[in-house]
Protein backbone atom coordinates (compact mmCIF):
# COMPACT_ATOMS: atom_id res chain seq x y z
CA UNK A 1 0.00 0.00 0.00
CA UNK A 2 1.14 3.54 -0.75
CA UNK A 3 -0.25 6.87 0.50
CA UNK A 4 -0.69 9.81 -1.82
CA UNK A 5 0.16 13.45 -1.29
CA UNK A 6 -3.53 14.14 -0.69
CA UNK A 7 -3.48 11.85 2.36
CA UNK A 8 -0.38 13.60 3.68
CA UNK A 9 -2.04 17.01 3.24
CA UNK A 10 -5.17 15.91 5.10
CA UNK A 11 -3.02 14.47 7.90
CA UNK A 12 -1.17 17.79 8.19
CA UNK A 13 -4.46 19.67 8.46
CA UNK A 14 -5.64 17.10 11.01
CA UNK A 15 -2.65 17.96 13.17
CA UNK A 16 -4.15 21.41 13.61
CA UNK A 17 -7.42 19.83 14.75
CA UNK A 18 -5.55 17.57 17.17
CA UNK A 19 -3.80 20.63 18.59
CA UNK A 20 -7.11 22.44 19.08
CA UNK A 21 -8.69 19.38 20.73
CA UNK A 22 -5.94 18.07 23.00
CA UNK A 23 -5.76 14.52 24.22
CA UNK A 24 -6.74 11.21 22.72
CA UNK A 25 -10.06 12.62 21.58
CA UNK A 26 -8.38 15.01 19.16
CA UNK A 27 -6.06 12.33 17.79
CA UNK A 28 -8.92 9.89 17.32
CA UNK A 29 -11.02 12.61 15.69
CA UNK A 30 -8.40 12.90 12.95
CA UNK A 31 -6.87 9.45 12.53
CA UNK A 32 -10.02 7.30 12.59
CA UNK A 33 -11.81 9.04 9.67
CA UNK A 34 -8.55 9.29 7.71
CA UNK A 35 -7.80 5.61 8.28
CA UNK A 36 -11.31 4.63 7.16
CA UNK A 37 -10.98 6.73 4.00
CA UNK A 38 -7.57 5.20 3.22
CA UNK A 39 -8.87 1.64 3.73
CA UNK A 40 -11.92 2.35 1.60
CA UNK A 41 -9.77 3.82 -1.15
CA UNK A 42 -7.47 0.79 -1.12
CA UNK A 43 -10.47 -1.55 -1.23
CA UNK A 44 -11.93 0.25 -4.25
CA UNK A 45 -8.61 0.33 -6.14
CA UNK A 46 -8.14 -2.23 -8.91
CA UNK A 47 -6.04 -5.22 -7.80
CA UNK A 48 -2.46 -5.35 -9.05
CA UNK A 49 -1.71 -9.07 -8.76
CA UNK A 50 -4.41 -10.11 -11.21
CA UNK A 51 -3.15 -7.82 -13.98
CA UNK A 52 -1.71 -9.54 -17.06
CA UNK A 53 1.34 -7.93 -18.65
CA UNK A 54 2.96 -8.75 -21.97
CA UNK A 55 5.86 -7.19 -23.90
CA UNK A 56 6.50 -6.77 -27.61
CA UNK A 57 8.56 -4.55 -29.87
CA UNK A 58 12.23 -4.08 -30.70
CA UNK A 59 14.84 -6.67 -29.80
CA UNK A 60 17.84 -5.00 -31.46
CA UNK A 61 18.92 -1.40 -31.89
CA UNK A 62 22.11 0.41 -32.83
CA UNK A 63 23.75 2.43 -30.10
CA UNK A 64 22.45 5.98 -30.25
CA UNK A 65 19.22 5.07 -32.06
CA UNK A 66 15.78 4.69 -30.47
CA UNK A 67 14.10 1.39 -29.68
CA UNK A 68 10.35 1.15 -28.99
CA UNK A 69 9.26 -1.55 -26.55
CA UNK A 70 5.53 -2.00 -25.97
CA UNK A 71 4.00 -3.11 -22.68
CA UNK A 72 0.39 -4.34 -22.87
CA UNK A 73 -1.55 -4.29 -19.58
CA UNK A 74 -4.81 -6.23 -19.34
CA UNK A 75 -7.23 -5.50 -16.48
CA UNK A 76 -9.43 -8.57 -15.85
CA UNK A 77 -11.10 -7.12 -12.74
CA UNK A 78 -14.44 -5.30 -12.54
CA UNK A 79 -12.79 -2.07 -11.34
CA UNK A 80 -11.18 0.62 -13.37
CA UNK A 81 -7.39 0.71 -13.13
CA UNK A 82 -5.85 4.12 -12.53
CA UNK A 83 -2.17 3.36 -12.38
CA UNK A 84 1.32 4.71 -12.40
CA UNK A 85 3.71 2.30 -14.14
CA UNK A 86 7.47 2.17 -13.74
CA UNK A 87 9.25 0.08 -16.37
CA UNK A 88 12.66 -0.66 -14.85
CA UNK A 89 15.49 -0.68 -17.40
CA UNK A 90 19.22 -0.19 -16.68
CA UNK A 91 20.32 3.47 -16.55
CA UNK A 92 22.36 3.15 -19.75
CA UNK A 93 19.15 2.31 -21.64
CA UNK A 94 18.10 5.96 -21.61
CA UNK A 95 19.43 9.16 -23.06
CA UNK A 96 21.30 11.17 -20.38
CA UNK A 97 18.91 12.89 -18.00
CA UNK A 98 15.74 11.13 -19.24
CA UNK A 99 15.72 7.91 -17.17
CA UNK A 100 13.27 9.15 -14.51
CA UNK A 101 10.62 10.57 -16.84
CA UNK A 102 11.09 7.90 -19.49
CA UNK A 103 10.54 4.97 -17.15
CA UNK A 104 7.36 6.29 -15.53
CA UNK A 105 3.98 6.57 -17.24
CA UNK A 106 0.33 6.87 -16.18
CA UNK A 107 -2.65 5.14 -17.71
CA UNK A 108 -6.27 4.19 -17.10
CA UNK A 109 -7.61 0.76 -18.06
CA UNK A 110 -11.40 0.20 -17.87
CA UNK A 111 -12.65 -3.15 -16.50
CA UNK A 112 -12.03 -6.07 -18.84
CA UNK A 113 -9.97 -4.02 -21.30
CA UNK A 114 -6.31 -3.58 -22.07
CA UNK A 115 -4.03 -0.69 -22.90
CA UNK A 116 -0.57 -0.41 -24.42
CA UNK A 117 2.32 1.68 -23.15
CA UNK A 118 5.33 2.38 -25.34
CA UNK A 119 8.74 2.79 -23.73
CA UNK A 120 11.25 4.64 -25.89
CA UNK A 121 14.83 3.56 -25.19
CA UNK A 122 17.96 5.36 -26.42
CA UNK A 123 20.86 3.17 -25.21
CA UNK A 124 24.21 4.81 -24.67
CA UNK A 125 26.26 1.60 -24.34
CA UNK A 126 26.66 -1.57 -26.35
CA UNK A 127 25.58 -4.97 -25.11
CA UNK A 128 22.42 -6.54 -23.79
CA UNK A 129 19.94 -4.34 -21.94
CA UNK A 130 17.50 -6.43 -19.94
CA UNK A 131 14.31 -5.45 -18.12
CA UNK A 132 12.85 -7.81 -15.55
CA UNK A 133 10.39 -5.98 -13.29
CA UNK A 134 7.45 -3.67 -13.89
CA UNK A 135 6.21 -1.83 -10.79
CA UNK A 136 2.54 -0.74 -10.77
CA UNK A 137 0.77 1.56 -8.33
CA UNK A 138 -3.04 1.29 -8.59
CA UNK A 139 -4.77 4.37 -7.14
CA UNK A 140 -8.21 4.33 -5.56
CA UNK A 141 -11.01 6.60 -6.82
CA UNK A 142 -10.63 8.95 -3.83
CA UNK A 143 -6.94 9.57 -4.48
CA UNK A 144 -5.84 8.92 -0.89
CA UNK A 145 -4.07 5.56 -1.20
CA UNK A 146 -2.98 2.99 -3.73
CA UNK A 147 -2.20 -0.67 -4.06
CA UNK A 148 1.32 -1.42 -5.16
CA UNK A 149 2.95 -4.50 -6.65
CA UNK A 150 5.49 -5.80 -9.11
CA UNK A 151 5.27 -8.11 -12.10
CA UNK A 152 8.18 -9.94 -13.66
CA UNK A 153 8.01 -9.33 -17.42
CA UNK A 154 11.43 -10.20 -18.89
CA UNK A 155 12.58 -8.61 -22.13
CA UNK A 156 15.99 -7.86 -23.60
CA UNK A 157 17.29 -5.54 -26.29
CA UNK A 158 20.63 -6.13 -27.98
CA UNK A 159 22.42 -2.80 -28.44
CA UNK A 160 24.61 -3.15 -31.53
CA UNK A 161 27.70 -1.04 -32.29
CA UNK A 162 26.71 2.30 -33.81
CA UNK A 163 28.63 1.73 -37.09
CA UNK A 164 28.89 5.46 -37.76
CA UNK A 165 31.42 4.72 -40.51
CA UNK A 166 28.75 3.24 -42.78
CA UNK A 167 28.36 6.73 -44.28
CA UNK A 168 31.72 6.13 -46.01
CA UNK A 169 30.61 2.84 -47.58
CA UNK A 170 29.02 4.25 -50.80
CA UNK A 171 32.18 6.19 -51.69
CA UNK A 172 34.42 3.18 -51.05
CA UNK A 173 32.13 0.90 -53.08
CA UNK A 174 32.28 3.39 -55.96
CA UNK A 175 36.07 3.23 -55.89
CA UNK A 176 35.87 -0.56 -55.75
CA UNK A 177 33.70 -0.58 -58.87
CA UNK A 178 36.28 1.59 -60.62
CA UNK A 179 38.98 -0.89 -59.71
CA UNK A 180 36.79 -3.69 -60.96
CA UNK A 181 36.20 -1.90 -64.27
CA UNK A 182 32.43 -1.87 -63.91
CA UNK A 183 32.01 1.88 -64.25
CA UNK A 184 32.71 4.18 -67.17
CA UNK A 185 36.18 5.55 -66.54
CA UNK A 186 38.91 6.69 -68.92
CA UNK A 187 41.36 4.10 -67.62
CA UNK A 188 40.20 0.55 -67.04
CA UNK A 189 40.63 -0.70 -63.51
CA UNK A 190 43.80 -2.67 -62.95
CA UNK A 191 44.29 -5.78 -60.92
CA UNK A 192 46.20 -9.03 -60.76
CA UNK A 193 43.66 -11.62 -61.92
CA UNK A 194 43.05 -12.24 -65.62
CA UNK A 195 39.51 -11.30 -66.62
CA UNK A 196 39.03 -11.48 -70.40
CA UNK A 197 40.36 -10.68 -73.87
CA UNK A 198 39.09 -7.84 -76.04
CA UNK A 199 40.16 -6.01 -79.20
CA UNK A 200 42.76 -3.31 -78.87
CA UNK A 201 41.50 0.30 -79.08
CA UNK A 202 43.51 3.49 -79.30
CA UNK A 203 44.78 4.53 -75.91
CA UNK A 204 45.17 1.03 -74.44
CA UNK A 205 48.43 0.12 -72.74
CA UNK A 206 50.52 -1.77 -75.30
CA UNK A 207 52.00 -3.83 -72.47
CA UNK A 208 48.61 -5.53 -72.13
CA UNK A 209 48.70 -6.94 -75.68
CA UNK A 210 48.36 -10.73 -75.79
CA UNK A 211 50.54 -11.67 -78.77
CA UNK A 212 49.43 -15.30 -78.92
CA UNK A 213 45.76 -14.37 -79.05
CA UNK A 214 46.60 -11.67 -81.59
CA UNK A 215 48.25 -14.28 -83.84
CA UNK A 216 45.28 -16.64 -83.57
CA UNK A 217 42.60 -14.02 -84.22
CA UNK A 218 44.44 -11.91 -86.80
CA UNK A 219 43.68 -8.75 -84.84
CA UNK A 220 45.40 -7.01 -81.99
CA UNK A 221 43.98 -8.36 -78.72
CA UNK A 222 44.72 -7.21 -75.19
CA UNK A 223 44.26 -8.79 -71.78
CA UNK A 224 42.01 -7.19 -69.19
CA UNK A 225 42.50 -7.65 -65.50
CA UNK A 226 40.37 -7.37 -62.43
CA UNK A 227 41.19 -6.92 -58.76
CA UNK A 228 41.84 -10.00 -56.70
CA UNK A 229 38.79 -11.92 -55.52
CA UNK A 230 38.11 -14.58 -52.95
CA UNK A 231 41.03 -13.47 -50.78
CA UNK A 232 41.06 -13.98 -47.03
CA UNK A 233 41.03 -11.12 -44.51
CA UNK A 234 41.61 -11.71 -40.81
CA UNK A 235 40.71 -8.84 -38.48
CA UNK A 236 42.48 -9.10 -35.11
CA UNK A 237 41.25 -6.85 -32.31
CA UNK A 238 43.53 -6.25 -29.34
CA UNK A 239 41.15 -6.11 -26.34
CA UNK A 240 43.79 -5.52 -23.66
CA UNK A 241 44.17 -2.51 -21.39
CA UNK A 242 45.28 -0.13 -24.16
CA UNK A 243 41.93 -0.71 -25.90
CA UNK A 244 40.15 0.66 -22.82
CA UNK A 245 41.76 4.10 -23.12
CA UNK A 246 39.28 6.76 -24.15
CA UNK A 247 39.84 9.02 -27.13
CA UNK A 248 37.26 11.77 -26.98
CA UNK A 249 34.02 10.23 -25.77
CA UNK A 250 34.60 6.60 -26.78
CA UNK A 251 37.10 3.84 -25.90
CA UNK A 252 39.74 2.94 -28.46
CA UNK A 253 38.09 -0.45 -28.87
CA UNK A 254 34.83 1.14 -30.07
CA UNK A 255 36.69 3.21 -32.67
CA UNK A 256 38.49 0.07 -33.84
CA UNK A 257 35.15 -1.75 -34.08
CA UNK A 258 33.79 0.97 -36.33
CA UNK A 259 36.75 0.60 -38.69
CA UNK A 260 36.47 -3.20 -38.59
CA UNK A 261 32.78 -3.07 -39.53
CA UNK A 262 33.42 -0.77 -42.50
CA UNK A 263 36.24 -2.99 -43.73
CA UNK A 264 34.05 -6.08 -43.28
CA UNK A 265 31.23 -4.55 -45.32
CA UNK A 266 33.61 -3.41 -48.06
CA UNK A 267 35.58 -6.65 -48.31
CA UNK A 268 32.46 -8.82 -48.36
CA UNK A 269 31.10 -6.72 -51.25
CA UNK A 270 34.44 -7.16 -53.03
CA UNK A 271 34.09 -10.94 -52.92
CA UNK A 272 36.67 -11.54 -50.19
CA UNK A 273 36.24 -13.72 -47.10
CA UNK A 274 36.44 -12.02 -43.71
CA UNK A 275 37.14 -13.62 -40.32
CA UNK A 276 37.57 -11.89 -36.97
CA UNK A 277 39.44 -12.67 -33.76
CA UNK A 278 39.38 -10.59 -30.56
CA UNK A 279 42.21 -11.46 -28.19
CA UNK A 280 44.10 -10.22 -25.12
CA UNK A 281 45.45 -13.11 -23.05
CA UNK A 282 42.85 -15.48 -24.45
CA UNK A 283 40.60 -15.41 -27.48
CA UNK A 284 37.47 -13.50 -26.50
CA UNK A 285 35.61 -13.63 -29.83
CA UNK A 286 36.09 -15.70 -32.97
CA UNK A 287 33.99 -15.30 -36.13
CA UNK A 288 34.94 -17.70 -38.92
CA UNK A 289 33.32 -19.47 -41.83
CA UNK A 290 30.81 -16.79 -42.86
CA UNK A 291 30.63 -15.35 -46.35
CA UNK A 292 28.65 -12.97 -48.50
CA UNK A 293 25.83 -11.13 -46.80
CA UNK A 294 26.10 -13.22 -43.64
CA UNK A 295 29.50 -12.01 -42.53
CA UNK A 296 28.60 -8.43 -41.53
CA UNK A 297 25.65 -9.45 -39.27
CA UNK A 298 27.80 -12.19 -37.72
CA UNK A 299 30.65 -9.79 -36.95
CA UNK A 300 28.21 -7.19 -35.60
CA UNK A 301 26.57 -9.71 -33.25
CA UNK A 302 29.95 -10.92 -32.03
CA UNK A 303 31.22 -7.42 -31.27
CA UNK A 304 28.05 -6.31 -29.46
CA UNK A 305 28.91 -7.60 -25.95
CA UNK A 306 32.69 -7.21 -26.29
CA UNK A 307 34.41 -4.97 -23.76
CA UNK A 308 38.13 -4.35 -23.16
CA UNK A 309 39.83 -6.03 -20.22
CA UNK A 310 42.27 -4.26 -17.91
CA UNK A 311 45.06 -6.77 -18.49
CA UNK A 312 48.27 -6.65 -20.48
CA UNK A 313 47.86 -8.30 -23.87
CA UNK A 314 50.04 -11.36 -24.44
CA UNK A 315 51.62 -10.67 -27.86
CA UNK A 316 52.84 -14.25 -28.36
CA UNK A 317 49.41 -15.76 -27.85
CA UNK A 318 47.92 -12.96 -30.00
CA UNK A 319 50.19 -13.85 -32.93
CA UNK A 320 49.61 -17.56 -32.36
CA UNK A 321 45.83 -17.01 -32.47
CA UNK A 322 46.18 -15.07 -35.73
CA UNK A 323 48.33 -17.79 -37.30
CA UNK A 324 45.86 -20.46 -36.24
CA UNK A 325 42.93 -18.54 -37.70
CA UNK A 326 44.75 -17.88 -41.00
CA UNK A 327 46.61 -21.04 -42.06
CA UNK A 328 47.01 -19.75 -45.64
CA UNK A 329 48.35 -16.44 -46.88
CA UNK A 330 45.93 -13.68 -45.89
CA UNK A 331 45.63 -9.99 -45.20
CA UNK A 332 45.87 -9.66 -41.42
CA UNK A 333 44.62 -6.35 -40.01
CA UNK A 334 45.78 -5.88 -36.43
CA UNK A 335 43.94 -3.25 -34.39
CA UNK A 336 46.29 -2.29 -31.59
CA UNK A 337 48.08 0.65 -30.01
CA UNK A 338 51.21 2.34 -31.33
CA UNK A 339 52.47 3.16 -27.85
CA UNK A 340 56.20 2.70 -28.20
CA UNK A 341 56.75 0.92 -24.89
CA UNK A 342 54.03 -1.67 -25.45
CA UNK A 343 54.92 -2.14 -29.11
CA UNK A 344 58.70 -2.43 -28.86
CA UNK A 345 58.76 -4.72 -25.82
CA UNK A 346 55.76 -6.82 -26.76
CA UNK A 347 54.65 -7.00 -30.37
CA UNK A 348 57.77 -6.18 -32.41
CA UNK A 349 59.81 -9.25 -31.34
CA UNK A 350 57.04 -11.68 -32.40
CA UNK A 351 55.58 -9.80 -35.37
CA UNK A 352 58.10 -11.16 -37.95
CA UNK A 353 56.45 -14.60 -37.60
CA UNK A 354 53.23 -13.05 -38.86
CA UNK A 355 54.84 -10.92 -41.58
CA UNK A 356 56.66 -13.92 -43.08
CA UNK A 357 53.38 -15.67 -43.86
CA UNK A 358 50.87 -12.85 -44.34
CA UNK A 359 50.39 -9.30 -45.51
CA UNK A 360 50.01 -7.31 -42.31
CA UNK A 361 48.29 -3.98 -41.66
CA UNK A 362 48.44 -2.33 -38.23
CA UNK A 363 45.55 0.04 -37.54
CA UNK A 364 45.83 2.35 -34.54
CA UNK A 365 43.55 5.01 -33.08
CA UNK A 366 45.31 8.36 -32.72
CA UNK A 367 44.25 10.96 -30.18
CA UNK A 368 43.45 14.29 -31.90
CA UNK A 369 43.90 16.01 -28.55
CA UNK A 370 47.64 15.32 -28.75
CA UNK A 371 47.90 17.40 -31.92
CA UNK A 372 46.02 20.23 -30.23
CA UNK A 373 48.38 20.09 -27.25
CA UNK A 374 51.39 20.29 -29.56
CA UNK A 375 50.29 23.76 -30.69
CA UNK A 376 49.82 25.00 -27.12
CA UNK A 377 51.72 28.13 -26.10
CA UNK A 378 51.26 31.15 -23.84
CA UNK A 379 51.56 29.61 -20.38
CA UNK A 380 54.09 27.42 -18.65
CA UNK A 381 51.55 24.59 -18.41
CA UNK A 382 50.75 24.82 -22.12
CA UNK A 383 54.45 24.77 -23.07
CA UNK A 384 55.11 21.69 -20.94
CA UNK A 385 52.01 20.06 -22.39
CA UNK A 386 53.19 20.85 -25.93
CA UNK A 387 56.60 19.35 -25.19
CA UNK A 388 55.05 16.16 -23.82
CA UNK A 389 52.70 15.91 -26.81
CA UNK A 390 55.58 16.43 -29.26
CA UNK A 391 57.59 13.69 -27.57
CA UNK A 392 54.64 11.29 -27.68
CA UNK A 393 54.07 12.06 -31.35
CA UNK A 394 57.75 11.43 -32.13
CA UNK A 395 57.59 8.07 -30.31
CA UNK A 396 54.51 7.03 -32.30
CA UNK A 397 56.22 8.00 -35.57
CA UNK A 398 59.27 5.99 -34.57
CA UNK A 399 57.12 2.96 -33.72
CA UNK A 400 55.33 3.26 -37.06
CA UNK A 401 58.65 3.47 -38.90
CA UNK A 402 59.89 0.31 -37.19
CA UNK A 403 56.76 -1.48 -38.35
CA UNK A 404 57.17 -0.25 -41.92
CA UNK A 405 60.73 -1.57 -41.99
CA UNK A 406 59.27 -5.00 -41.31
CA UNK A 407 56.99 -4.62 -44.32
CA UNK A 408 53.88 -3.71 -42.32
CA UNK A 409 51.38 -1.15 -43.61
CA UNK A 410 50.55 1.30 -40.82
CA UNK A 411 47.28 3.24 -40.59
CA UNK A 412 47.35 5.72 -37.72
CA UNK A 413 44.38 8.11 -37.67
CA UNK A 414 41.86 9.81 -35.42
CA UNK A 415 38.67 7.86 -34.59
CA UNK A 416 36.58 9.54 -37.29
CA UNK A 417 39.30 9.15 -39.93
CA UNK A 418 40.47 5.62 -39.12
CA UNK A 419 37.63 3.74 -40.92
CA UNK A 420 37.98 5.50 -44.32
CA UNK A 421 41.78 5.50 -44.09
CA UNK A 422 41.84 1.77 -43.42
CA UNK A 423 39.39 1.15 -46.27
CA UNK A 424 41.66 3.15 -48.60
CA UNK A 425 44.67 1.08 -47.52
CA UNK A 426 42.73 -2.12 -48.26
CA UNK A 427 41.71 -0.88 -51.72
CA UNK A 428 45.29 0.16 -52.49
CA UNK A 429 46.63 -3.26 -51.53
CA UNK A 430 43.89 -4.90 -53.57
CA UNK A 431 44.64 -2.80 -56.64
CA UNK A 432 48.35 -3.61 -56.32
CA UNK A 433 47.68 -7.33 -55.96
CA UNK A 434 49.28 -7.58 -52.52
CA UNK A 435 46.46 -9.38 -50.70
Amino acid sequence: MALSGRAALVAALGAVVAWLVPGWQGIALVTVPLLLVVLLDVALAAPVRSLRLQRSGATTVRQGDEAHVDLTITNPSNRSLRAEVRDAWPPSSWAPGTSYDGSRQSLTVPPGERRRLTTVLAPTRRGERRAEVVAIRSHGPLGFAARQGRHRVPWSVQVLPPFAARKHLPAKLARLRELDGRTSVLIRGEGTEFDSLRPYVAGDDVRSIDWRATARQSEVTIRTWRPERDRHLLLVLDTGRTAAGRVGDVPRLDASMDAALLLTALASRAGDRVDLVAHDRTTRVSVQGHSGRDVLPAVTRALTPLEPRLVETDPRSLVAAALAAAPRRSLVVLFTSLDSGVLEEGLLPVLPRLVQRHTVVVASVADPGIEEMTAGRGTVTAVYGAAAAARLTAERHRAAELLRRLGVTVVDAAPDRLPPSLADAYLSLKAAGKL
